[in-house]
């Protein structure tokens, strides 16, 4: 089967595309980088062109609100209505982030919530994964929380996940019957944010210290004890925190 992998260029997308031709699908990355803009249109009509599926990872450039907002609903019209004008294409999958529904402050989310129903009322067959935070990213919480010297985190709970587990989540939602519903994956652990982000300074001997802030926001977004974790239910995944650091620290 044709699948086209928007975003098949990023760091999930190249994982789901090598997954994906190495279970015998034409896997097509498109992106800018393979002259696909979901923006402007460019290419991707030709890019779905035959496709029995599609399935988007892409991200916004900017996380800004409006700049997300408008990349989440331009670039989603743009697919959907490619989509929509091939008549093979029998699922559309995207990837979205658990506990987008319930981080109303942040404008990122909100434009993921708004992609969402975009593809829920597009009239296709969908199915919408949503992911827990990826180890990658981990990094990036710790900097986007400091001030100084200090990281301000808010002791709540969250499960992270490895990419690698992402795409192959989203890999196995793709090749299957569509769910017209949301698929939540996470990771096999849960942790309280703060200490989390102590491991991961102290991982690499970072000297910032991390304070337990119950008042500390999230990329903007206040959050509550459950709002970064997956609903009873979800898929786990196998890949735990130690052993993706033994492989990160091996360059695997």
């Amino acid at each position: 089967m044709k699948i086209v992998v928007i975003g098949g260029s990023g760091l999930i997308g190249s994982k789901l595309v090598k997954i994906l031709d190495g279970q015998g699908h034409e896997a097509v990355a498109a992106s800018p980088k393979t002259g696909v803009n979901t923006l402007t249109g460019e290419g991707v009509a030709e890019a779905l062109a035959g496709a029995g599926a599609v399935v988007d990872v892409s991200n916004s450039p900017s996380l800004e609100d409006s700049a997300a907002m408008e990349f989440f609903e331009t670039s989603t019209r743009n697919l959907l209505a490619a989509a929509a004008a091939d008549a093979g294409v029998g699922h559309y999958v995207a990837l979205s982030v658990v506990g987008s529904e319930r981080l109303p402050d942040s404008g990122y989310m909100r434009a993921k919530v708004a992609q969402e129903k975009l593809i829920a009322a597009s009239g296709l067959p969908y199915s919408l994964v949503h992911a827990t935070q990826f180890f990658e990213f981990l990094q990036g919480i710790v900097d986007a929380a400091t001030d100084g010297d200090t990281v301000h985190l808010a002791p709540v709970l969250i499960q992270p996940m490895a990419a690698d587990d992402v795409a192959a989540a989203v890999a196995e939602v793709v090749v299957g019957a569509p769910t017209y519903a949301v698929v939540e994956v996470g990771g096999p652990e849960q942790f309280r944010l703060d200490e989390l982000g102590r491991s991961v300074l102290d991982a690499q001997r970072d000297p910032r210290s991390v304070v337990g802030d119950p008042g500390a926001r999230y990329f903007g977004a206040a959050v509550a004890e459950r709002s970064l974790v997956p609903a009873d239910g979800a898929r786990i995944a196998g890949t735990r925190l130690a052993e993706w650091r033994t492989r990160a620290s091996h360059g695997q």
